[in-house]
């Protein structure tokens, strides 16, 4: 989901009037970033409160390219990492997965292995549908069993759109906020819904009631159920001792738009990039009679906050035997402070750039290869920037590119090298990037090796349903990742 994709944001339907009555009640962050610009890596950055090149969600095999967790991956999310539900069982929490796992798929990574007690989704993307012979349809679980698969037994239509998800994963987010309720029970809900990813999809009900097509009807759903879900808290009497906090893992895909694409507002370019578009999210807080209402922040922060910020609002403290990047923004949150800290920007195993107050500098550009922006894949449509949005990787190292976010949002202008606001800014940039790389530690990468016999061929549970299917012999090789 893009920046720009919420009425609070400024999208000009005003389709998302849940989301902006969530914003008015709590804060809203315009300076909320993602860990990377796409799926697998952000949702482990989320969890673990560190970078993707620390936790291992990055490949090596090409220098810095987008790498995720398809069916064919043999990697996930490593037993050495500290998961945020693993910490919070100290504080007798129980924790649900709803929706997308995408930390790996093998046994090994399953969600019910790193903490959470529950879990109803899958642990790949809705891609398919696929033959049953060279790619298995994709499966959904329930704890520790598929209990179907995509396209088979939970129908997507990818004619007109519809699919019944986001209704299933709706209830399921209700159902356990009532039974930890009637139990007394604290609890985290990580609801991870997937309708806004192409091939984008919404339940009959809202297919057609948007101006801005499909996406938009995928958007009004997840806006109306956030809504039902605010308002179950506080018909239980709950929702002033929950926190709530909405964002997305990587900008609108513009590869995708205008049909299936979102809205990164001002900013440039879209997923898969490190431009502005890829990274900053929407994002709000809700937590009635602690949030005051209606504020907004500048503070520059992190789905890797989150952790930290979760952990301190059940009486933890974060792991100290290994480097945590997420800060714990309560606060920003609860008394308006702001923290100073850089974000950076990171594609693979490359920073690309990096984040400090107002000015951004990038060390490396590069949207995509000649090759693929010939064929028609484009991350930045209508939206090309001279020097800036490079087709052949670029290297700025010696001489960075500096934009003010502040007066050029779209990163469009970059400043004068010779002036002494960018000699200024550089400076204190390039500071801050020597001291985190002095002390990063890279994890093992796990995005490196596909196999097609460690895909879906055979999950937990698919012997109850007879959907069993006989998985072709090892073949481990070198993952391609072309962007």
């Amino acid at each position: 989901m893009g920046w720009g994709d919420l009425g609070a944001f400024g999208e000009p339907s005003k389709e998302t009037p849940n989301l902006d009555q969530m914003a008015a009640e709590g804060m809203l962050f315009l300076d909320f970033y993602t860990a990377n610009p796409l799926c697998s890596p952000s949702r482990a950055a989320l969890l673990t409160g560190r970078l993707p090149v620390r936790n291992g969600f990055y490949t090596t095999n090409g220098h810095a390219r987008n790498a995720y967790t398809p069916q064919d991956i043999v990697g996930g999310i490593p037993d050495s990492e500290l998961l945020l539900p693993e910490l919070l069982k100290k504080a007798g929490y129980t924790n649900k997965i709803v929706g997308k796992w995408h930390l790996g798929h093998r046994p090994q990574f399953h969600p019910l292995r790193h903490g959470f007690d529950e879990w109803f989704g899958s642990p790949n993307c809705h891609f398919g549908p696929y033959n049953s012979t060279e790619q298995p349809n994709i499966p959904v679980y329930r704890d520790w069993d598929m209990v179907g698969r995509y396209y088979e037994d939970f129908k997507i239509d990818l004619k007109t759109g519809e699919a019944n998800l986001t209704q299933l994963y709706l209830q399921e987010a209700l159902d356990f906020i009532s039974k930890q309720q009637a139990s007394q029970q604290p609890f985290f809900l990580y609801w991870a819904i997937d309708a806004t990813h192409a091939p984008v999809y919404a339940s009959k009900h809202f297919l057609g009631t948007s101006q801005r097509g499909l996406y938009g009807d995928a958007v009004r759903e997840i806006d109306d159920s956030v809504g039902k879900l605010l308002k179950h808290l506080q018909q239980l009497g709950i929702s002033e001792n929950t926190f709530v906090f909405f964002t997305s893992d990587n900008g609108a895909a513009l590869i995708s738009a205008p049909k299936q694409g979102g809205s990164n507002g001002p900013f440039l370019c879209g997923k898969q990039t490190t431009f502005e578009g890829g990274m900053r999210e929407p994002a709000i807080a809700w937590w009635p009679g602690h949030i005051p209402a209606g504020g907004v922040s500048h503070q520059l922060g992190s789905v890797m906050d989150l952790f930290s910020t979760s952990l301190s609002l059940a009486g933890l403290q974060p792991p100290s035997d290994r480097q945590i990047d997420g800060i714990d923004l309560l606060p920003v949150i609860l008394q308006g402070k702001l923290i100073d800290r850089p974000i950076f920007y990171y594609r693979g195993n490359e920073l690309m750039a990096a984040r400090a107050g107002l000015y951004k500098a990038h060390y490396w550009t590069w949207s995509n290869s000649w090759e693929e922006h010939s064929k028609g894949i484009d991350f930045c449509p209508g939206q090309s920037v001279a020097g800036v949005t490079t087709h052949t990787q670029e290297e700025h190292t010696y001489l960075p590119l500096l934009f003010h976010l502040g007066r050029d949002p779209g990163e469009k202008y970059p400043l004068s090298f010779a002036s002494e606001e960018y000699q200024r800014a550089v400076e204190h940039i390039s500071g801050l990037v020597q001291q985190h790389k002095a002390t990063l530690v890279p994890g093992q990468p796990q995005l490196n090796v596909c196999d097609q016999a460690v895909m879906n061929w055979s999950p937990p549970g698919c012997e109850k349903l007879g959907k069993c299917l006989k998985a072709p012999e090892s073949a481990p090789k070198k993952c391609s990742w072309p962007h």
